[in-house]
């Protein structure tokens, strides 16, 4: 399964972008890609946005390394 990284940088997105596109602060997302701690809900808004750049579902468990709460 690919990283929050991988992810990101496969759409060509900045972590600025990624955290525009899921509405949380840039900080928020340079940490869930550092394998920081997030809640359910962070996690659940970096799929949806990662969902609506590749047009496709991607869930949370097929985000590797997500540290969920």
């Amino acid at each position: 399964m690919p990283t929050l990284k991988q992810l990101r940088v496969s759409l060509g997105w900045t972590v600025t972008r990624l955290a525009e596109e899921s509405n949380l602060a840039r900080q928020s997302v340079a940490s869930a890609e550092k394998g920081g701690t997030v809640q359910a809900t962070t996690a659940k808004a970096l799929a949806d946005a990662l969902s609506k750049g590749y047009g496709r579902e991607i869930m949370v468990w097929q985000i590797e390394g997500l540290n969920i709460l």
